[in-house]
């Protein structure tokens, strides 16, 4: 259900600020979060609502007949005295859903019709912005890696990096590198291109020059731009590291309240806080504030200067601010067009970056903790085990889709490829998925202690587990 914008929704809103948190105990407040927000559900999964989504079709065969041949040739005026090919063009304005289960029920000649794969594979060719090449070749590499069970894929345990839960995890530079943000207060960095080597050869440092640790609370959120990287903590900061630069810090925010979740673009940083608002930052402005201050520029050749200890305190310019919910924000996403968020108090807020103004205020049945977008469909996993996926259409996001694929409790973890489907959850449970309608499960993997969040890049998997360890998957390249 979509809101009315209220007052608080005004663009004029956004550079409110100016009323930080009461000091608290991180630690404290960090472990009345995790037993409130990811504690089980009192009730039992509700049932998928019923909704439409578009989704890539199986590859058509190569002997394909026309569909206009199995329209019976009718001598009465009426729908069906049209040509098949106006048929066709009527049937894609309908619902597909009622195409497939109603309209098949009115006559022979339209069951025919809608029976055909040709009229399905015709209707999905009309589907605009959307690249059917890449999705076939992905989908068939992603059956391929995942085949009888996974059981071609190489498995990894990193469990000498941490000693707490791990709650995020990364992967940089196609996979060579990952990056884990731990309740231990540390980000580490890894080489999984020595996976199977000595565990020192893995592991690589750890971020930070404290001796003690790389935040003053747990590492909650990591996002990176290039290779530019920034972690979110319990300690309300968010710090920023150049991996060209061998890791060194060049930035930190501090901000009023806990940061729960990040998002990274070549021209904002955007953060979502346990004081319920997202606040956006110019990570560009920081650096030539800097250049003026210090005297000296960017590198020959590249486009960021040379990190200096000097630097450190030093951060990106506030652009924006504005409590967009109720509650804590706990997930949340950023484009060149939109800025999406969802809480703790079961909204999905939409901000229409060009227009600095909040476009949709959606209500939901469950609060979402996670988020992943490609091709104008977000998708997203919630408090009860249930994924939602919400379709861009003309600037709006619609709720299309929920689909029950398997979980019994949160979902921590999503990521979402035009041929590929990762979740994972804390029923101790990683799951793989083809993403059709609805989502087909090829593969399951268990740990003792859940999963906390997943991330796929090249031919690898990577998933956080309350175990103290990083779980990796090396796929067939």
């Amino acid at each position: 259900m979509e809101l009315p914008l209220g007052p608080c929704d005004d663009s004029r809103g956004w550079d409110d600020d100016s009323d930080p948190e009461s000091e608290t105990d991180p630690d404290a407040q960090a472990e009345a979060y995790v037993a409130r927000v990811l504690s089980p559900p009192k009730s039992e999964l509700a049932t998928p609502r019923a909704s439409q989504l578009s989704t890539p079709a199986s590859s058509p065969s190569a002997s394909e007949h026309r569909a206009a041949s199995k329209v019976s040739a009718v001598s009465e005026p009426g729908l069906l005295s049209l040509p098949p090919e106006l048929l066709l063009e009527i049937c894609s304005y309908l619902d597909a859903r009622l195409v497939l289960h109603v309209l098949s029920r009115v006559c022979r000649a339209l069951r025919n019709l809608v029976r055909d794969h040709v009229t399905w594979r015709l209707r999905a060719q009309r589907r605009k912005n959307f690249d059917w090449p890449a999705a076939c070749i992905e989908l068939e590499q992603h059956l391929s890696r995942w085949a009888e069970d996974g059981r071609w894929a190489e498995y990894f345990c990193l469990a000498n990096g941490h000693i707490s839960s791990i709650d995020s995890v990364l992967l940089l530079q196609g996979g060579a590198l990952c990056l884990s943000g731990s309740r231990d207060r540390n980000v580490n960095l890894w080489d999984l291109r020595q996976l199977g080597m000595e565990p020192s050869q893995v592991l690589v440092k750890t971020l930070g020059t404290d001796r003690f640790s790389t935040h003053k609370g747990w590492v909650w959120s990591l996002a990176a731009q290039d290779h530019c990287v920034c972690s979110g903590s319990w300690d309300s900061t968010v710090k920023l590291w150049d991996m060209a630069a061998d890791g060194q810090q060049f930035g930190e925010i501090k901000a009023n309240s806990a940061v729960l979740c990040l998002s990274y673009l070549p021209d904002i940083l955007v953060t979502g806080t346990y004081d319920k608002k997202v606040t956006i930052y110019d990570p560009r402005d920081r650096m030539e504030t800097q250049d003026a201050l210090l005297g000296w520029g960017p590198l020959r050749g590249s486009d960021f200067p040379s990190p200096r200890p000097i630097a450190h305190e030093a951060g990106p310019a506030l652009l924006k601010s504005q409590r967009l919910h109720s509650s804590p924000v706990l997930a949340l996403l950023a484009d060149d067009q939109h800025i999406i968020s969802g809480s703790e108090d079961r909204t999905l807020v939409v901000v229409d970056r060009r227009a600095n103004r909040v476009l949709q205020r959606l209500q939901l049945d469950s609060y979402l903790l996670c988020m992943s977008h490609q091709d104008m469909q977000l998708w997203t996993g919630d408090n009860e085990g249930l994924l939602h996926v919400f379709a861009n259409h003309n600037g709006c996001f619609q709720h299309v889709r929920s689909f029950n694929v398997g979980h019994r409790s949160h979902i921590t973890g999503i990521q979402y490829s035009l041929g590929a489907l990762y979740t994972t959850s804390t029923d101790k449970t990683l799951r793989v998925h083809v993403p059709t309608d609805p989502p087909r499960t090829i593969c399951t993997r268990r740990h003792d202690s859940g999963f906390t969040g997943v991330c796929a890049e090249g031919n690898l998997v990577v998933a956080a587990s309350g175990g103290l360890s990083l779980e990796v998957w090396r796929l067939q390249a």
